[in-house]
């Protein structure tokens, strides 16, 4: 089994770096596969560091491919890893915007490239307000506090903002995302910071705290997936 990170680069509001999905990604990852050491054979390809971001475009410090680059740039890896010997490919996305595209990338590589390819999901849940949970989704309490966890020295906090796309008691149910209806959006819609969420609540405590869990459910379904009865 080899696992492909997916990621973005990608403004995350004035106080984190553009690197945080890519960066969350590897730190995720090396936390889980402490875990996975010795029980499993399971290697890590080199990351795809940027991804589908052009909702972030108009803010500066992006940088993005399209929906079609991406699909083809998986393709072409995953092509080259069935020819190094590899037959499991789980791809571990940490960029929200790239995941359609890799849902039918993946039922591609499966039907007609003879991969057992899957997505990788480490499937933890914060605990949150329920505002946050609703609609804290890039660069928010979870993003922050697991930044303050793996890379501190790059979080401003002095920085944090807290932006909404949406409250709950909002009337009618056209949203931007996690609706009945949506409708397509880029951030300077729904967001003048670039923030969709409570950064200002992050502390490094939380990001430790849930760091730490995500990577041992994620190490559980690494075990899972890489395992000889898999």
């Amino acid at each position: 089994m080899i696992i492909l990170p997916t990621g973005a680069i990608e403004q995350h509001g004035p106080h984190l770096p553009v690197g945080v999905d890519a960066i969350l990604g590897q730190a995720l990852l090396h936390e889980a596969l402490v875990q996975v050491a010795g029980r499993v054979p399971v290697y890590i390809a080199p990351p795809i560091t940027f991804g589908k971001s052009n909702e972030h475009a108009n803010f500066p410090g992006t940088l993005w491919i399209s929906a079609g680059t991406l699909r083809r740039l998986v393709l072409a890896i995953a092509r080259q890893l069935k020819e190094l010997g590899f037959r499991r490919l789980a791809i571990f996305n940490t960029h929200g915007g790239n995941s359609a595209v890799l849902a039918y990338t993946i039922q591609e590589l499966r039907d007609m490239h003879g991969l057992d390819a899957t997505m990788l999901r480490h499937g933890f849940k914060p605990q949150v307000s329920t505002q946050e949970a609703a609609w804290g989704f890039h660069a928010d309490e979870w993003e922050t506090s697991l930044m303050l966890a793996c890379a501190p020295s790059l979080v401003h906090m002095d920085r944090a903002v807290c932006e909404y796309p949406a409250r709950l008691d909002d009337s009618g149910k056209l949203r931007p995302e996690r609706a009945p209806a949506t409708f397509a959006w880029i951030t300077e819609d729904i967001s003048q910071s670039g923030v969709m969420g409570d950064a200002t609540t992050a502390t490094l405590e939380k990001g430790q705290f849930w760091l730490r869990e995500s990577a041992r459910r994620l190490a559980d379904r690494i075990i899972a997936i890489a395992g000889p009865n898999a």
